[in-house]
């Protein structure tokens, strides 16, 4: 029977497959680790307030990072190279979503527009990283070798949405509500996109990886069709709404160290 919960056991199980697994999230965590790390550097001087929670935000990423680094060395593996067909954070670079790169490098301060482009970018993907880490920590939060790093990264992650609603929220308070429903939206369509392409991806080679007869590997590539299909029509709607979190300043105390 094919499940969230069998299909990630398979991969847990295999190492190739397990190495493959953390080094996407290892280098993904990191490059976001980078970008907010950038982001802190270049809040304009009348935002430098966010300034502080944009630098956890990216200490935050990099201690996933060093997790799924520390994951593969337990089990005696090396990172893999990851393929740029599934580099979901270059993907999106590219598609012109979020801050690009070359700005980042620059030493150009951000402006209001840059600022809100990357928090509403950030709630966004945000959103995926939070339901994504919810689900693990449904099936593996107890786990032996995987369940205190999931249990952390999740709730780093529903913290990093958290800050994202309530930030957003109060520049739409401040009069910039049209700007970012626009940059909500055109972010959550292109996130869609990707998601489904990188997924596709990293299933085929997962796949290969585990032998899956040609029968298994359709349908789940049907089923990542129709989850695009699905946020294509009405879900990609939860990704655009704003609401103030339960949890108020949530990136503005101490990090959590994993040890």
């Amino acid at each position: 029977m094919l499940s969230a919960r069998s299909l990630f056991q398979e991969i847990v199980d295999n190492d190739e497959a397990y190495r493959l697994f953390c080094s996407i999230a290892a280098g993904g965590e990191s490059q976001g680790g980078w970008e907010n790390g950038r982001i802190a550097a270049l809040i304009p001087e009348d935002r430098r307030d966010l300034a502080p929670k944009a630098a956890r935000h990216g200490t935050d990423e990099d201690k996933h990072g060093r997790i799924f680094r520390a994951l593969l060395y337990k089990r005696g593996l090396d990172a893999a190279t990851v393929p740029a067909a599934i580099d979901y954070t270059m993907l999106l670079e590219r598609r012109g979503i979020g801050l690009a790169h070359d700005r980042l490098r620059g030493t150009v301060p951000l402006t209001e527009e840059d600022v809100v482009t990357y928090l509403a970018h950030s709630r966004v993907t945000e959103q995926r990283a939070s339901e994504q880490m919810q689900l693990l920590r449904k099936h593996f939060g107890d786990h032996p070798e995987l369940g205190r790093a999931v249990r952390m990264i999740s709730q780093d992650e529903d913290n990093h949405l958290a800050y994202c609603h309530e930030e957003l929220l109060r520049l739409a308070r401040e009069g910039h509500g049209r700007t970012i429903q626009r940059i909500l939206r055109d972010c959550a369509f292109a996130e869609i996109a990707v998601y489904r392409d990188v997924s596709l991806a990293v299933m085929d080679r997962m796949g290969r990886i585990l032998g899956w007869p040609a029968p298994k590997a359709a349908l789940l590539a049907v089923g990542i069709r129709l989850l695009y299909g699905y946020e294509r029509l009405v879900g990609w709607r939860r990704m655009v709404s704003l609401r103030m979190p339960e949890r108020r300043d949530a990136l503005g105390g101490p990090v959590t160290e994993y040890a």
